[in-house]
């Protein structure tokens, strides 16, 4: 006997040594602590089907991975031979096509023994495995044939399908069942224990071939044809026939037109060329691609149609997305791209890679809006994956836009429509330590025209190649479920009826709350790089420079802020200290070094000043509280701590909007007691024990630290002090909102050339806008039937609070321009 399966174990691994001169894998999960396996309970694998490729790729990547021994003897008796098992067994000849699978003996074999055994346990882990990846294309039958697609493949066909896809073969080891968990409800019961188990791994198995694969995919010429034959679409050309008198022919073919530029064209084989050209490309360009919390999308991809909703820092972001969930066994998504990008040469290839085009705006377009939305509502309620940026645009300040609210109206409205599929919105966090398109955003922030993206414009881009541009984060953030917002805005909307023209009343305030959810979890989700953090302490000083010594210090001290209460579970902080972070950004070329023989002085010089509050914009919103508290001992040496909770509870709802604060109001109050007792923690606040707080004596380090915090933040309140001045200079009911934001605009881009200000967002006119908009929200000042802004008493309050935190020379310079002072 011992002879026996020596010689088998021999000719299996000559098989393997074999069959690995063709395969080559790509794996996830195949580590002791990503799959938290105990080490004192034994591990058995379980691969849905029966195969003897499949048997022989786990073990090949279990002894590349050295996790317990796939082809060693599970210690069990009377249980599998070995630390393997398939669920279901072939039936039938060998060269027919698979009947209707049945359970393998030796998993009816392992559940006998859990049942005999109720003491003991095993590890049960599920391992998928996708002879390449392509989702499965109606009337093609090259692609069924020889595509890892949603059938069971018979012997032939498994042996033409490694031939031709054994090259891009994925393989996922999956979070362990405990055999004694599932079991134990039925331990007089053998059958039911059966049935339970396979239902178990079966439904696992399916969730997992869902997320890799994606849903089944129709020819594209079909579903263009399809979206006209639509009843929406039907009345929209009708109406826009009878609008413009002309023929229904005429509109149909328009309409056409419209689908044809606007839907994507998803091609596996596109997809594999890019994923090699992008390995590729990052490698050029980047020392590294980070990627955190990927489980949360792997979870969410199992059971709802998924829209991803990264920040827009950079044009790399839809490849770079695309390429992360690949890489880490999910389908790629179908991406909402700018017709601007639909170009000679790079629109076809994005079309292939999942790109589905858009009108920048299409509100006076009805037939083409009803086109898009029911191009928008077939992805939705057939579970495809989406990309789109609620920003709209890409960031060139380095914050968090204001989200624009069409694309999230069009998904709510599909879901309201039809919602047996679940949508979940899973926010990511795309973090470059330099983005490419750098000098650009620096020459539009100084008012140059934005340039049109042209094929030129790419060429003229790939100089950039030889340039390196750090590292890139890619961190996944709390998901969001579409329903569960909608219950909290309207706890009714399943009984109302809903078709394609139907906007419930209540739609805005949903799709409000969803825009701030999905912005705010982003910002939860951000991960602080050495840029960042050097970036914000140098910025935070007068002269843009400092010590060394000090630079470092004053970089540990903050990030150990940062850590003493971190703002998020999924935020990530850098590796290192402050000492390796200066030395990477002057590798860089971010920051300059001037050697001095009483230390050397670390500052910026020239653009880079301009260019490093791009940096410190990604990472404000974590300093925001704490250097909000701190901002209010400028002027002042003792607040009593209730003083300091309400005046930071007042600015805080402002700041919020601005910064996409991850805190609801109501949860304002008790993060800023938690910011004060951090603070008198690390020495940057005193408690004087009667209910006051104090800030430490001039002159001492502790000192130093608080005011260089209270700057972190102090030129947004700065702002919110102009606009409040300007509007009390005219009065009440004598200046409209936009004349406010125009003034308040001209008076911020003054103050940042008087006191050298190297922030672009300062003079920001949506900052101000929204600043406006806000204080009309919370009711601090009205519009009369004129369109005049309209304010009481309180108001004064609240500017006489604000100037707590402004230098001197800074209030001068405002009141003298607002007539406000003496």
């Amino acid at each position: 006997m011992r002879l026996y399966q020596g010689i088998r174990s021999l000719i299996l691994t000559l098989f393997r040594k074999i069959l690995f001169l063709w395969v080559r894998t790509d794996v996830s999960g195949n580590s002791v602590d990503a799959l938290g396996l105990s080490p004192d309970t034994p591990v058995c694998y379980v691969l849905q089907y029966s195969s003897l490729s499949n048997r022989l790729v786990l073990e090949q990547e279990v002894i590349r991975a050295q996790l317990p021994g796939a082809s060693t003897s599970l210690p069990v008796k009377n249980g599998p031979s070995h630390s393997f098992f398939f669920l279901y067994r072939r039936v039938g000849k060998s060269l027919r096509k698979r009947q209707t699978p049945r359970p393998t003996p030796e998993y009816r074999m392992l559940v006998r023994y859990g049942l005999e055994h109720p003491e003991k346990d095993v590890q049960i882990v599920p391992v998928s495995l996708f002879w390449g990846r392509s989702p499965d294309k109606e009337k093609s039958l090259v692609k069924l044939l020889l595509s890892d697609t949603w059938s069971v493949a018979g012997r032939l066909q498994k042996l033409l399908i490694i031939l031709v896809h054994g090259r891009n073969t994925y393989v996922q080891f999956n979070t362990p069942l405990s055999l004694k968990q599932v079991i134990d409800e039925y331990r007089h019961s053998e059958e039911r224990a059966n049935r339970k188990l396979a239902r178990i791994l079966r439904t696992h198995f399916r969730k997992v071939r869902q997320a890799v694969l994606g849903p089944d995919l129709s020819h594209r010429r079909t579903l263009v044809e399809g979206l006209l034959r639509t009843q929406a679409v039907k009345e929209a050309i009708r109406e826009t026939s009878a609008k413009e008198d002309a023929p229904p022919e005429k509109v149909r073919a328009r309409a056409y037109r419209y689908a044809d530029e606007i839907a994507a064209s998803m091609s596996i084989v596109t997809i594999r060329f890019l994923e090699v050209v992008l390995a590729w490309l990052w490698n050029r360009l980047y020392k590294g691609i980070a990627v955190n919390n990927i489980n949360v999308v792997k979870e969410s991809a199992q059971d709802n149609a998924v829209v991803y909703v990264p920040c827009h820092r950079s044009h790399m972001d839809y490849l770079l997305l695309s390429y992360v969930l690949y890489k880490n066994g999910l389908m790629p998504p179908h991406i909402a791209a700018g017709i601007n990008l639909n170009m000679p040469l790079v629109g076809p290839i994005l079309r292939r890679g999942g790109a589905f085009f858009m009108r920048r705006s299409f509100r006076d377009n009805p037939l083409y809006a009803t086109v898009f939305n029911e191009y928008m509502h077939v992805m939705f309620t057939r579970g495809y994956s989406m990309e789109y940026f609620v920003e709209g645009g890409r960031s060139r300040t380095g914050r968090m836009l204001q989200p624009r609210p069409g694309m999230l109206s069009m998904t709510v409205r599909s879901f309201l429509r039809d919602h047996r599929k679940p949508i979940v919105f899973v926010p990511v966090y795309i973090g470059y330590e330099k983005v490419m398109e750098e000098r650009s955003y620096l020459g539009e922030l100084r008012g140059k025209k934005k340039q049109k993206e042209s094929v030129f414009g790419l060429a003229k881009s790939a100089r950039s190649l030889s340039s390196s541009f750090g590292k890139v984060a890619v961190n996944f953030g709390e998901a969001i479920h579409l329903s569960d917002v909608l219950d909290e805005v309207q706890d009714s909307w399943r009984d109302e009826a809903y078709d394609a023209e139907y906007r419930p009343a209540w739609l805005s305030r949903a799709v409000s709350e969803l825009s701030l959810r999905v912005a705010s979890n982003i910002n939860a989700s951000v991960a602080v790089n050495p840029i960042g953090m050097i970036s914000t302490v140098l910025l935070g000083t007068e002269r843009l420079a400092m010590d060394e010594n000090q630079l470092v210090r004053l970089a540990d001290q903050y990030a150990d802020l940062l850590k003493a209460f971190p703002y998020a579970d999924t935020m990530t902080l850098p590796e290192g200290s402050g000492k390796d972070w200066v030395t990477y950004c002057e590798s860089m070329g971010l920051v300059s070094r001037q050697p001095q023989k009483l230390g050397d002085i670390i500052g910026l010089e020239g653009s880079n000043a301009t260019l490093m509050t791009y940096y410190r914009n990604n990472i404000q919103h974590l300093f925001a509280l704490p250097a909000l508290v701190a901002s209010l001992f400028e002027n002042k040496s003792s607040l009593a701590r209730e003083r300091i909770v309400f005046l930071a509870g007042v600015a805080y709802p402002y700041i919020r909007s601005e910064l996409f604060l991850k805190y609801q109001p109501g949860e304002a109050k008790d993060a800023i007691n938690q910011w004060i007792d951090v603070l008198v923690n690390k020495g940057l606040l005193v408690s004087m024990g009667n209910g006051r707080v104090a800030r430490p004596e001039e002159g001492t380090d502790a000192m130093l630290r608080l005011r260089m915090l209270s700057r972190f933040i102090i030129q947004t309140v700065e702002r919110y002090h102009i606009t409040l001045g300007i509007l009390r200079k005219y009065g009440s009911g004598r200046i409209t909102a936009e004349e406010l934001e125009e003034q308040s605009t001209l008076l911020a881009e003054r103050m940042s050339i008087l006191f050298g200000l190297n922030a672009p967002e300062f003079f920001d006119k949506t900052l101000f806008r929204n600043f406006i908009a806000n204080m009309q929200t919370n009711g601090v000042i009205t519009t009369d039937d004129n369109g005049l802004l309209c304010y009481g008493e309180g108001l004064d309050e609240v500017a006489d609070d604000a100037r707590l935190v402004l230098s001197v020379e800074k209030r001068q310079a405002i009141q003298q321009v607002t007539m406000l002072g003496a």
